[in-house]
């Protein structure tokens, strides 16, 4: 027997640490390990409720409309607030284009280079001013054999990289464009969320910005861009990448619960992409009642699972047998993969056809089974099909705006109340629970995405989604982990979220 250990995890958002026991070539038992606490949810008792979208948002920089969301809709279930429909219509515009630049993050800066030979450019011979300019940089870093400040290609794990030039120059060229396209879906969610990230806008009953013809058509331009380079370049290269690795359909799978909360809400109380729990295939209508949190492996007070509304945050740092900050999320006692791939085969599974048709053609130009789909490949391709739809439905939001209408709805103090506020952050399911008591904050608790997919071992021993689809991976000797690392990233870890 021998242990593997990817510690730090890099290109990913947080400290995450990786440990598996490898059994005669392959995975037979990993954990997954949250390194850091935070305690934001202590930080916000005792404080006006209205603080609570602002603080939250900063649990991550990477997804904080998605934070700003789900605490709104906690704090609108507690006071009674409703957003008006243009409020609705401005949060779905700022948090899509929050997905559109998040799921770009993910493939090209995060998960790309793990299938790319980033060190093939030093033979390119072409002219391109960026890429002479990248050439120089690489080449530095393999001549001092150390990372130069903020290098953000080298080094790399040992591996199985392509040997095409073609490929692999041209897959660094579309890393360096990503950056470009990032950018201008921050801009569009800037419009109305009114700066990126940590939108100043978003409050309890809508959304502060308005309405005005110009910021929707300069949306409007800015999508066309994204949308050209979805369709022309990041999905043909997540195909790619498919067709060149096609092990990775076998790797990484799950096998388990799929779980989604419903994204995008489209009218009070209804969701474009709808909420559910698919198991063993079969779809169950979602009851957020069957939510627990577990402790048993994780740094905290020990005690039986809770609700999030009776949740609490008190850390044990030496408490014997835990072995991670993050804890154990279970559905009716179900460990829950969430996520852009729970997402669909949910909307899937509950009757909608343009995602089933997405789903197919997908698989079909990957050249994939339908089973690929619950793989590390499956997690891709799902990412860039999803990016492909809702790019296409923020045009239907845009087109449904109503320009001099209210974006915002009257608001009135309540000094009681608890809230459940339920979102779908690019990366899974999230939910905020909290109470108002004497008109301050008395509770207040996340269950974030990574938390889900990256928990540790639940009260019954049973492993967490990331540490279940690592079990059977292949390690080869002389890659350091490489095969570990393809598959933890396809999850799209935000361990400053899970130890929130």
């Amino acid at each position: 027997m021998a242990k593997v250990v990817l510690d730090p995890v890099t290109r990913i958002e947080g400290h995450l640490r990786i440990e598996t026991e490898v059994v005669g070539g392959r995975v037979a038992e990993a954990r997954s390990q949250g390194e850091m606490f935070r305690g934001l949810e202590a930080l916000l008792l005792g404080r006006d409720p209205l603080d609570a979208p602002v603080i939250t948002q900063r649990i991550c920089g990477v997804c904080p409309v998605s934070h700003a969301i789900a605490s709104c809709r906690g704090l609108e279930a507690a006071l009674g607030l409703s957003p008006p429909a243009n409020g609705r219509l401005l949060r779905s515009l700022v948090l899509g284009a929050n997905y559109l630049q998040s799921h770009v993050l993910h493939f090209y800066q995060l998960s790309a280079l793990d299938y790319v030979d980033v060190e093939a450019v030093l033979a390119y011979g072409g002219r391109d001013p960026v890429l002479v300019d990248l050439k120089r940089w690489v080449r530095a870093e393999v001549a001092s054999n150390r990372v130069l400040p903020a290098a953000p290609l080298l080094p790399r794990l040992p591996g199985d990289y392509p040997a095409d030039p073609a490929f692999n120059v041209g897959a660094v060229r579309h890393y360096l464009e990503a950056l470009e396209i990032r950018q201008e879906a921050h801009r569009m969610a800037a419009l109305f969320g009114g700066k990126m990230p940590h939108p100043s806008s978003l409050v309890p009953g809508g959304v502060t910005t308005g309405v005005s013809a110009e910021a929707v058509e300069d949306y409007r331009t800015r999508l066309r861009r994204v949308r050209r380079f979805i369709e022309n370049t990041y999905l043909p290269d997540v195909f790619e990448v498919a067709r060149r690795f096609p092990a990775y359909a076998g790797l990484g799978r799950w096998g388990g619960a799929l779980l989604s909360f419903g994204a995008f809400e489209e009218g009070t109380g209804a969701t474009w992409l709808p909420g559910g729990v698919v198991v063993g295939g079969r779809i169950e209508p979602l009851d957020t009642g069957k939510i627990r949190e577990e402790v048993g492996t994780s740094r905290y007070a020990a005690g039986p699972p809770r609700h999030p509304k009776e949740g609490e945050t008190r850390p044990d740092v030496g408490r014997a047998g835990a072995y991670s900050w993050l804890k154990a999320p279970r559905y009716a006692g179900r460990p829950c993969e969430v996520g852009p791939l729970a997402r669909l085969v949910v909307a899937r599974a509950a009757g909608s056809e343009p995602v089933r048709d997405a789903l197919g053609r997908g698989l079909a130009e990957a050249r994939l089974p339908a089973t690929a789909l619950d793989s590390a490949l499956g997690r891709h391709l799902a990412r860039a099909i999803e990016a492909h739809l809702v790019a296409a439905r923020l045009e239907t939001w845009l087109g449904a705006l109503q320009p001099g209408q209210p974006s915002v709805g009257a608001y009135a103090r309540k000094a009681t109340g608890v809230g459940e506020g339920l979102a779908e952050a690019p990366r899974g399911a999230l939910g905020h629970w909290l109470e108002v008591r004497e008109g301050k904050l008395a509770r207040y608790q996340c269950v974030v995405p990574s938390t889900w997919n990256f928990s540790p071992r639940g009260d019954d021993g049973t492993p967490g989604p990331v540490e279940k689809a690592l079990a059977g991976t292949p390690v080869h000797p002389d890659r350091g982990g490489l095969e570990v690392a393809r598959v933890v990233r396809s999850f799209d870890p935000c361990i400053a979220c899970a130890v929130h």
